[in-house]
């Protein structure tokens, strides 16, 4: 299972914002449906912590490790899924990059772009570019950390995910009007439509939202 590193501590809170860790802050929320399971969103701010992408594939691993045990290979303090993988468990369905280290070198046509670590001053440290008014192709070259994957808002801040019945626990990863990057978990069944409604009513500042895993695989 791809996994997205980052310098987290364990999840563990309740109710209103919590500090952490250093630039590390994290809240549960109430969905708007009451039996829904509850919203946990941690928040990270990128220029006092790093993102970066492990892989089975990539580490030449012949099964793609647990949550926890990426966390003890890594010596990263938190995980989150980084993107859906294939029929193998281990590539990607879309293009995925760590540096010179690629675990699938192909687009789909997914319109979300999770982008971290830039080699250069004066870009943003993490955010997530959107194909259809942004130039990925000038500006992901730019990112040592690369994640391709599904787009849940649009560029006006729409949501786009299909109304429909099914409900299954998600992670995703948004970001914010501050430039923090906003780790997304729900642990049982919830309409993915109906979470991106609840977290655009969160005093959040959401700007962008990417899916990255579903069902019993999501974890954070």
């Amino acid at each position: 299972m791809p996994i997205v590193l980052v310098a987290l501590l364990a999840l563990t809170a309740s109710g209103p914002w919590r500090e952490i860790a250093p630039g590390v802050e994290i809240a549960r929320f109430q969905a708007s449906r009451p039996a829904a399971p509850p919203i946990t969103v941690v928040r990270v701010d990128p220029r006092r912590n790093r993102f970066s992408l492990q892989s089975a594939k990539l580490q030449g691993l012949s099964r793609a490790p647990t949550a926890a045990e990426w966390i003890a290979r890594s010596g990263a303090s938190g995980v989150i899924n980084a993107s859906m993988y294939g029929k193998d468990e281990r590539t990607s369905v879309g293009y995925m990059r760590d540096g010179e280290r690629v675990n699938n070198g192909g687009w789909s046509p997914q319109k979300a772009v999770f982008v971290a670590e830039p080699d250069r001053a004066g870009l943003p440290p993490a955010r997530i570019l959107d194909r259809t008014c942004e130039s990925v192709g000038r500006l992901a070259p730019r990112y040592r950390v690369v994640v391709q994957s599904i787009r849940m808002l649009d560029c006006k801040g729409r949501n786009v995910w299909t109304d429909t019945s099914s409900q299954w626990g998600t992670t995703a990863i948004g970001t914010d009007r501050s430039g923090g990057v906003l780790l997304v978990h729900v642990a049982g069944p919830h309409s993915v439509h109906d979470l991106v409604d609840d977290l655009e009513a969160l005093p959040l500042g959401l700007t962008r939202l990417m899916y990255v895993e579903g069902g019993r695989q999501a974890a954070l």
